[in-house]
């Protein structure tokens, strides 16, 4: 079933954040997305000219509509609007029990521009009573007065710091959990990307994660994942506007696996005896080069994110089928408990690729994998792909 994920926050004029990014994060990632607009910005990526909140009896008629009609399997909350507002979608979200909420506090935009006064931010206090996970930056940690473990122990809520404000080489994510079968704090660290394109990267992250919550996946799984879409969506920004430019979560393909049991084709191996010629052929074919590790292997992306290689190593003497995993190896014991046999148990490549290796019954080579951005942007991605 299509995930139903109602989205409680405010427009974005600019396309960037808020609502737009919500909208096309839930999209990409196969769900259904639904709204209660809280507020209408004018804004764009240099800031925020104008905002008008909706009145609150307009934003919970909008969410008793689509209650009442398709139903609600995840709620994701961003900027919203006033305090009068926090107040009636915390009630309202109560008459939801075991419907997960994730809770963005959202208070100021990525510009700048302040998103909430502070009687709304005292108010997010009973929604982070109703919330599964709340989603913090460190200036609105801060804001919210107690540091991550207060405030699981206050609300029996989880929290994700993110840590794209401190400065580093790398963004550390830390997750402060309140259920007892998970660790009690789960970090995530990636390379820093360095670009202007990150309006919006809280509303993605969040309305990810919801989603992911709305497919029943545990919370640190949908934060996996939600991370790898949130990345890939920068490293696609469209370049657009003179300031935090919007991200390209529209470009995003093939990249987010949403099933633990359903593998994705999207990448096929095949051998080569001159890589240069072979280069040149799928060059012309339309073709972008991605990877060159000559005179051994080439990686091309096609249009609409698959990938596709040639390789001269001996070890391809025939095309080689790669089909990529929500989860490699819950995905392998499935199978296995079906019957199917592996030449290979899951391990990890020194290409960054986890891999699990079979052969289909006509002796054609299949490859179960997960890559996350290792497939379309490893380190030696070439510069002017």
């Amino acid at each position: 079933m299509t995930p139903r994920v109602l989205i409680i926050a405010g427009s974005d004029s600019g396309g960037g954040a808020g609502i737009q990014a919500d909208i096309k994060t839930v999209s990409m990632l196969g769900g259904h997305a639904m709204t209660a607009i809280t507020a209408i910005t004018a804004q764009n990526t240099v800031g925020v000219q104008a905002v008008h909140a909706v009145p609150t009896d307009m934003v919970i008629a909008q969410i008793d509509s689509v209650i009442r009609d398709i139903g609600v399997d995840a709620v994701k909350i961003g900027m919203i609007g006033s305090a009068r507002t926090a107040l009636a979608v915390a009630e309202k979200l109560d008459e939801l029990p075991g419907v997960p909420v994730v809770f963005d506090p959202v208070m100021v935009a990525s510009t700048g521009a302040r998103l909430a006064d502070e009687a709304t931010i005292a108010a997010f206090e009973r929604l982070m009573d109703r919330a599964t996970v709340v989603t913090p930056n460190l200036p609105e940690l801060e804001a919210l007065g107690r540091d991550p473990q207060a405030l699981v122990r206050a609300h029996g809520c989880a929290v994700l710091v993110k840590g794209g404000h401190r400065a580093g080489a790398d963004v550390t994510d830390r997750l402060y959990s309140v259920d007892p079968e998970d660790p009690p704090e789960i970090s995530w660290s990636d390379p820093r990307i360095e670009t202007d394109a990150t309006h919006g990267t809280g509303c993605t992250l969040s309305s990810a994660i919801a989603c992911g919550l709305a497919q029943e996946w545990d919370l640190p799984e949908a934060v996996t994942r939600a991370r790898r879409f949130v990345r890939i969506a920068m490293r696609e920004a469209p370049g657009l506007g003179r300031g935090h430019g919007p991200m390209g979560q529209q470009a995003v393909r093939l990249d987010s696996n949403m099933s633990f049991f359903e593998p994705m084709l999207n990448q096929v191996t095949v051998p080569a005896t001159d890589l240069a010629a072979s280069e040149r052929f799928y060059r012309l074919l339309g073709m972008r080069q991605v990877v060159r590790a000559s005179p051994r292997y080439a990686r091309f992306e096609t249009e609409g994110g698959a990938t596709f290689s040639v390789a001269t190593d001996p070890a391809y003497t025939a095309p080689v089928v790669y089909l990529e995993c929500g989860d490699l190896d819950v995905t392998v014991a499935y199978l296995q408990q079906q019957g199917i046999k592996f030449d290979q148990e899951p391990r990890d490549e020194k290409w960054g690729w986890r891999e699990a290796r079979l052969t289909d019954p006509a002796g054609n080579a299949i490859r179960l994998y997960q890559a996350g951005e290792m497939r379309r942007f490893p380190p030696w991605r070439l510069d002017d792909a």
